[in-house]
C-alpha cells in the first residue's frame, strides 16, 4: 500500500492503495466516481474512458500510479444534471443514449477530441470514437450530438 495524491476534476484527493492498482478500481471505489464504467477490463470497450492531460485513455489498464502527475477528468468533473456541459446537453439533445453503458466511454472520448480540435469532420469524429463500443446502435446520434457540441450543423 501507498499514499498517492491524485488530481481528479480539479480536487487534490488522496488514497491508499496499491500502486500498480488500475485508476478505474480508484476512481469508483475509493472516489465513488461512477461515471467510470468497467466493461471489458482489457483496453477494448471504451466504457472506462477517463481524460488525463487532455488524452482519452483506459482507466482499466492505467495503473494509479501512472495518473499521479496528470490531472484526471471524469465524467462527473464535466458537468451535472443542474449544470450539464454542453457535450453532455447535447447527447441529451440528440437522444443519443439508450442503456447508457458506453456514454462515458463516449462522451470523454468526444471531449478530448473536441478540446484538441472544435470543428471535427464526421470522418474525424469516427475516429476519435472508433474505439468505444456501443451494442443498442446509436451511432448516428452520437455522430449528431458531437456535431452539434462542436457548434456545426447537424
Amino acid at each position: 500500500m501507498a499514499r498517492l495524491s491524485l488530481n481528479v476534476n480539479g480536487k487534490r484527493r488522496v488514497v491508499d492503495t496499491d500502486p500498480a492498482t488500475p485508476l478505474l478500481y480508484v476512481l469508483r471505489n475509493d472516489l465513488q466516481l461512477n461515471g467510470p464504467k468497467f466493461g471489458c477490463g482489457l483496453a477494448q470497450c471504451g466504457a472506462c474512458t477517463v481524460i488525463v492531460d487532455g488524452n482519452a485513455i483506459r482507466s482499466c489498464v492505467t495503473p494509479v500510479n501512472a495518473a499521479q502527475n496528470g490531472a484526471v477528468t471524469t465524467l462527473e468533473g464535466l458537468g451535472s444534471t443542474k449544470k450539464m456541459h454542453r457535450l453532455q446537453q447535447a447527447f441529451v439533445d440528440e437522444q443519443a443514449v439508450q442503456c447508457g453503458y458506453c456514454i462515458n466511454g463516449m462522451i470523454m472520448s468526444a471531449k478530448a477530441l473536441l478540446d484538441k480540435n472544435p470543428k471535427p469532420t464526421d470522418s474525424q469524429i469516427k475516429q476519435a470514437l472508433d474505439g468505444n463500443l456501443c451494442r443498442c446502435g446509436t451511432h448516428i446520434r452520437i455522430l449528431r450530438a458531437v456535431k452539434r457540441a462542436s457548434g456545426q450543423k447537424v
